[in-house]
């Protein structure tokens, strides 16, 4: 059974299931990333629920693991050398853990690098381009007087949307006929930017088809549905 004592964010969140691995997030479009891509790839986990409501993500515990304070983050208590392996940002989560099961993963060298380009053009632009619309439209930054700001992450998710448009066109996935690593990190928030944040009008969401043809798909598959869901909020 593996040790996982010397973590002490074990202390805060104890492992029922110390020979799974350790998930502490947030159903966030950063941290369901993480949850669907264990869920696709069949792999063992025991998730725990990081709450802002309570700062859990400041703890002395959590940033034991996380100094950047952020979800999701894991322990793999079967890491590649046979010894607990933690680990924190989604992206780099998301590659580890095809790479450790060989899912959602390109084999050929082309195809897995432009798998990354496109996990990266993920964390690189839509992740902070929608988050901060996001904060616009829907959290305090929707009070502001000066709309500008607004307009101007509204204009760079429309470029950006654009971009994932024209690569999805005669395309099942981002990948052609795969789902990889690169959707499981683009569609959380794509569906969050219309729904959760209600900024789908704004940017003329509807008339990217090909981006709602594949969220549509990507929204049915089970271990999407199972994955958005995880942790449980209490």
């Amino acid at each position: 059974m593996p040790d996982l004592s010397t973590f002490p964010i074990t202390k805060k969140w104890p492992a029922s299931h110390p020979e799974r691995l350790q998930l502490y997030s947030l159903p966030t479009p950063n941290g369901v990333k993480v949850a669907i891509m264990l869920e696709e790839a069949g792999l063992p986990y025991e998730p725990h629920l990081v709450s802002f409501d309570s700062a859990d993500q400041t703890s002395p515990e959590f940033l034991s693991l996380n100094p950047n304070n952020k979800i999701p983050a894991i322990i793999d208590p079967n890491g590649p050398d046979g010894a607990p392996l933690p680990l924190f940002e989604s992206g780099a989560i998301l590659l580890y853990l095809a790479e450790k099961t060989g899912k959602c993963l390109p084999a050929d060298a082309p195809g897995r690098y432009e798998t990354i380009q496109w996990l990266m053009f993920q964390m690189g632009g839509i992740g902070p381009m929608f988050g901060q619309l996001g904060f616009f439209t829907k959290f305090a930054g929707k009070d502001y007087e000066d709309k500008r700001p607004r307009e101007r992450y509204a204009a760079e998710a429309k470029r950006l949307l654009a971009v994932l448009d024209q690569r999805l066109a005669g395309r099942n996935w981002i990948m052609g006929d795969a789902y990889t690593i690169a959707d499981i990190a683009i569609f959380p928030w794509v569906n969050t930017l219309n729904t959760f944040y209600g900024a789908g009008e704004l940017v003329g969401i509807a008339g990217y088809t090909n981006v709602m043809r594949v969220l549509e798909a990507f929204l049915a598959r089970p271990a999407v549905q199972l994955g958005m869901q995880v942790p449980h909020r209490e």
